[in-house]
């Protein structure tokens, strides 16, 4: 039996789509945004439409941004010559939250999982492989999750850098078996930064 009108069931199924978004919490930002000011409401609309036209990939390190270079791969501050590999751009904000890390990144956008069909081809590998070749890139840090997806997808980009002589480090195991980084403290993502070993 619905309980509310079309347009508030509408909304709240909506919302519930949203990742982390349970029907609970979608019926509680429903009945949130449905007693905002309309201005306010159509600011929060407007403001996801032009994030949607305008994130895109940025050229370098593959993570979102609004510009043709994000703000770390376009500092002059930032040590370019190491990149640490992350699985998405929460991976990257995590890191940058300890305010410990002055290298660059490259984001994959995924992990190589056969179970769920994704390959080599499906994540931004050959990105990095390009990126890598005519650059003064001494070490390539793999932060991948510590899953089976994250430790297959380390072990294969491990596997494509090697030949080219740059070093290859992993993070250290300060990040639980199966946990995400995004989630993990800052505290433990420094340890994992700092322990981190050559592969």
């Amino acid at each position: 039996m619905d309980l509310y009108s079309g347009y508030i069931n509408r909304l709240i199924e909506e919302l519930s789509a949203l990742p982390g978004i349970g029907n609970k919490s979608a019926q509680r930002l429903a009945f949130y945004l449905v007693n905002q000011p309309e201005e306010s409401v159509k600011r929060l609309a407007n403001t996801m439409v032009e994030a949607k036209e305008k994130v895109r990939y940025c050229s370098c390190c593959c993570t979102l941004t609004d510009q043709e270079i994000c703000p770390i791969c376009s500092n002059p501050k930032r040590d370019h010559t190491t990149i640490m590999v992350v699985e998405n751009s929460r991976d990257l904000a995590a890191y940058e939250r300890t305010s410990k890390f002055n290298g660059v990144y490259h984001v994959l956008h995924g992990a190589i999982s056969p179970m769920l069909g994704i390959g080599p081809s499906d994540i931004r590998l050959k990105e990095l492989m390009q990126r890598l070749q005519g650059a003064d890139v001494r070490e390539v840090i793999i932060a991948t999750n510590s899953s089976l997806e994250g430790e297959t997808t380390a072990m294969y980009i491990s596997k494509l850098i090697k030949p080219t002589g740059i070093k290859v480090t992993r993070i250290a195991s300060g990040v639980p078996v199966g946990g995400d980084l995004e989630y993990i403290d800052e505290v433990t993502l420094l340890r994992a930064l700092d322990g981190r070993v050559e592969l």
